[in-house]
């Protein structure tokens, strides 16, 4: 990979003119900001304020997450540099070291809460009063369940009924207390984060089915092609926000995917192959790779020419738990990189989802 002195050299070289850039945008996902306890869901302040910068000095245009999904319902184009900054579970250290670097830019957010712990008081959490705060300045709210529960797993001998009813519930509840504490406009849209990022077809199907537009944990920016119960976001940690790899992420564009198969994220072989349609777009067939949770590279064949489908598998299986393929290829001058990102979830033995 080149060093961001080299990236940010091709992109004078190359002018934005030159691409045929897809409407797009990239959405970033927090967690924990400064709280060095938990460095895989926590940036470091340093570190968030230097993403931050990188933005405002690149000329990136920071949107307010219902403002992109408006653009994309209303298959409006979108400019190009449009980034979303978004944070889940309204840790605590989020308002005390995130909330005043991005109120201080001027920079719309939205914070996915899961209410149960709110209202207990949790130590380590926002209240509602700091969120009512942060609201004044300009955050969006959206839903992330009442109690962040593993949604696409069923309780022991649960029916499909049972479990549909208890998942709307849990998803209700939490929309309902994030109305209650902070107003009926806590979002423009109603918009759904889900748990650990794991979802599946039934639940993608419940989500549409209550008006939720539902974003994942998988990278990737948002294009034409997105699913609107199943939206990429890059996640940002510690161990994933040097600033190289961030630029190269904001820059990334949706790699246009028309049709995947499977397309439901829990599958029963293991490791799974996935086969993916791709329409045109200014990117090299030639290089194009994908990249299993642990692997690195794994083996893509060219399946069909026209349209294009490509065939990729892991070589060896996954532990139980979530994973991920990665896809990407770059654009003819190597200045920008098309990018896709598949989620898995590899069950235990005698576990079920709600199906």
């Amino acid at each position: 990979m080149k060093s961001l002195a080299a990236f940010l050299l091709a992109v004078l070289l190359y002018p934005a003119a030159a691409l045929a850039v897809p409407s797009h945008a990239v959405i970033f996902m927090y967690h924990r900001v400064g709280d060095s306890r938990y460095p895989s869901t926590n940036v470091t302040v340093d570190q968030f304020k230097a993403q931050l910068d990188y933005l405002q000095q690149h000329d990136y245009k920071v949107w307010a997450l219902d403002r992109i999904m408006n653009y994309l319902q209303l298959s409006e184009p979108l400019p190009d540099k449009v980034v979303a900054i978004t944070v889940d579970d309204a840790y605590l250290s989020f308002f005390k070291n995130g909330f005043p670097l991005l109120k201080a830019r001027d920079m719309p957010f939205t914070v996915f809460v899961s209410t149960d712990v709110v209202d207990k008081g949790l130590p380590d959490f926002m209240t509602w009063d700091q969120m009512r705060e942060m609201k004044e300045a300009g955050a969006a709210f959206g839903d992330h369940t009442a109690d962040h529960a593993h949604l696409v797993f069923r309780h022991k001998g649960e029916t499909e009924k049972a479990w549909r009813e208890r998942v709307r519930g849990d998803i209700a509840r939490g929309q309902q207390r994030l109305e209650k504490e902070l107003g009926g406009e806590t979002n423009k849209k109603k918009l759904f984060a889900y748990p650990y990022g794991e979802y599946d077809d039934a639940l993608t199907k419940l989500l549409d089915d209550m008006g939720y537009t539902a974003f994942g944990q998988q990278s990737g920016p948002v294009g034409q092609h997105a699913d609107r119960q199943r939206l990429p976001r890059y996640p940002i940690n510690e161990h994933y926000a040097v600033l190289d790899q961030f630029a190269r992420k904001a820059a990334s564009l949706p790699l246009p995917v028309t049709a995947i198969s499977p397309r439901d994220p829990v599958v029963q072989d293991n490791p799974p192959r996935l086969e993916l349609t791709l329409g045109d777009g200014d990117y090299v067939v030639s290089q194009l790779a994908c990249y299993a949770t642990g692997q690195g590279r794994i083996a893509t064949r060219v399946v069909q020419q026209q349209p294009l489908r490509i065939s990729t598998q892991a070589a060896k299986p996954f532990a139980s738990g979530r994973a991920r393929y990665n896809c990407t290829a770059p654009t003819p001058d190597a200045r920008r990189w098309y990018w896709y990102s598949h989620p898995w979830l590899i069950l235990p033995a005698g576990v079920e989802t709600g199906e």
